[in-house]
């Protein structure tokens, strides 16, 4: 069963069990989904569908963050929340020494020497990383390590 059907039956559960928050997040998800469907004329598949959770979890980390600031811990909360229910949708995510192992490999494999050479080795770490890590650690990964080499 692929990804939006798979989404699509979590919606029609979660609207038995009366459950507004995951009905509204799931909702707001394949309605994304479908746009972007109309958007580009041809059906997503799961990689893309994963890269919308992806778009969508990081607007609610940017909201968690005004929230956060404008003292409205409630809104945070319900954010958060959000999040929890749309990681279920993507890969499972790398641990950090995975991260760290695959920056290593790339820089290699790239023949990086210094942090002039990030845009090349964050190509091939985001490419081999396929969704499975969240740029913003590729990125604090791959300049550390480039800064230590350099050093």
């Amino acid at each position: 069963m692929d990804l939006k059907t798979t989404i699509q039956n979590e919606i029609k559960t979660a609207m038995k069990a009366q459950d507004a928050l995951t009905v509204s997040t799931l909702r707001m998800l394949i309605s994304d989904v479908k746009k972007r469907e109309i958007d580009s004329r041809a059906t997503l598949s799961d990689t893309d569908i994963q890269k919308v959770v992806s778009t969508l979890i990081k607007q609610r980390n940017d909201s968690i963050e005004a929230f956060n600031k404008g003292g409205r811990m409630d809104l945070s909360e319900k954010e958060a929340k959000e999040i929890e229910i749309l990681k279920k949708y993507l890969p499972q995510q790398m641990s950090k020494e995975a991260v760290d192992q695959l920056v290593a490999e790339c820089i290699l494999e790239a023949g990086a020497k210094d942090p002039k050479d990030m845009g090349k080795v964050m190509k091939l770490v985001v490419a081999k990383a396929a969704g499975r890590a969240d740029g913003r650690i590729l990125n604090e990964a791959v300049r550390t390590q480039l800064s230590k080499s350099s050093s």
